[in-house]
């Protein structure tokens, strides 16, 4: 049955089930999903984005999501600070996490286990600068630079880091946070909490989180998420949303196995589920088979050969067939999934191998999903993967 996704949020709100695994397209709807669901568990909360900031950490719900990532930004402007540095937006929720529990440490660690050791961020003190002949204070925590070291005592400072790095250090500031309420409320008795903030939480809602790592990086966050979670002893309850197959498989793959350590057993605490988006603006919440993973490969098919039908195809879907082909030839066995593509007409091995490559890592980034493709890719994208389907009988 197809409904709203207020309808889906009410329907998970009612499941027991300790952890809710979502997987979803870009575009389907996961972070407005994330947003209804606080709505539900915070009806009462206005429109003050400083009061809503404040609120993340004493209400009934701790979520991340790509709003999340707006309290951080870069510094373009050079004319006085010659040194690039990533801003914080000043709000309570950063002044408390930073401020109040001193988590930059933390926050330093776990930064780099997920993207290198040898990168650091350094966050600021406060501090007076003069522009123009007037004084102006910074406060302290606003301002991220980064060094990196290169060994034999050199070091590289002030630069500027990637896109996906600094998505990781958004996510390093949640997961410090997070690590921490899982500590405090696993002490049982309320009065011997070192804190209170956290007493009324029921429910952790995490919407995508950085998917722009690389494999390593992102299997070993999937594995420590779901490590965390299971040690998690107080009632408190979990929803991941994610678009990334590999992201998804790991934890379907951690939380399909019981711990005794924590008296966690998956059969009971967990559930798995696929949200599609209808041309209506409906939704459905579907569970996915209990015996094995989600079949990426299959799902990506459909929703190629879909758009490919309604006219819709984008550069995303030539990510599609690539997550295929990858997938496929690790499968059978290939070095490189370009082999498994058709040859040109003179026997020339991997001829749309490099288009393929050019498209897909352009697309990455959400802001370039919907750039359409030309005339002459679609008809590409169609012909591959047609030949794909008859060459290695896919159904």
């Amino acid at each position: 049955m197809n409904v709203s996704l207020n309808d889906i949020a009410k329907q998970l709100k009612d499941d027991s089930k300790k952890v809710k695994l979502i997987y979803a397209f870009n575009g389907t709807g996961k972070t407005r999903l994330s947003r209804e669901f606080k709505s539900l568990m915070v009806p009462e909360m206005d429109n003050d984005s400083e009061q809503e900031d404040s609120e993340v950490i004493n209400k009934k719900i701790l979520y991340y999501n790509a709003f999340t990532e707006d309290l951080f930004y870069w510094d373009n402007d050079l004319e006085f600070d010659a040194e690039p540095k990533l801003k914080i937006h000043d709000n309570a929720f950063t002044r408390w996490i930073f401020e109040d529990q001193g988590q930059d440490q933390n926050i330093i660690s776990n930064f780099q286990r997920y993207s290198d050791e040898k990168l650091t961020p350094h966050f600021n003190e406060g501090y007076v600068k003069n522009i123009n002949g007037i004084n102006t204070t910074v406060m302290a925590f606003t301002e991220v630079k980064f060094s990196y070291e290169r060994g034999n005592d050199e070091s590289s400072d002030n630069i500027k880091i990637s896109r996906g790095e600094e998505s990781s250090l958004v996510w390093c500031v949640y997961y410090s946070l997070l690590e921490q309420v899982i500590s405090v409320l696993n002490v049982a008795e309320p009065i011997e909490r070192e804190t209170k903030q956290f007493d009324l939480l029921e429910y952790v809602f995490i919407d995508d989180p950085v998917s722009s790592l690389d494999d390593n990086h992102l299997i070993e966050l999937a594995v420590d998420l779901a490590q965390l979670i299971k040690s998690s002893q107080s009632g408190l309850k979990f929803i991941i949303t994610t678009h990334n197959p590999l992201f998804y498989n790991v934890l379907h793959n951690e939380f399909s196995r019981d711990d005794k350590g924590y008296g966690y057993k998956y059969r009971r605490d967990f559930e798995k589920y696929r949200l599609e988006k209808y041309e209506d603006g409906t939704f459905l919440l579907e569970r996915q088979p209990t015996d094995s993973p989600f079949s990426y490969h299959l799902f990506l098919k459909s929703e190629i050969e879909k758009a490919i039908n309604t006219g819709q195809l984008k550069k995303y879907h030539f990510n599609f067939l690539r997550n295929i082909l990858e997938k496929t030839s690790t499968f059978l066995g290939y070095d490189n999934w370009g082999d498994l593509l058709p040859p040109a007409a003179d026997g020339r091995s991997n001829p749309y191998e490099k288009r393929i490559i050019n498209i897909s890592s352009h697309s990455k980034h959400s802001g370039d999903e919907v750039t359409e493709l030309s005339d002459d890719d679609k008809r590409v994208l169609e012909y591959l993967l047609k030949e794909i389907k008859r060459i290695y009988q896919f159904n």
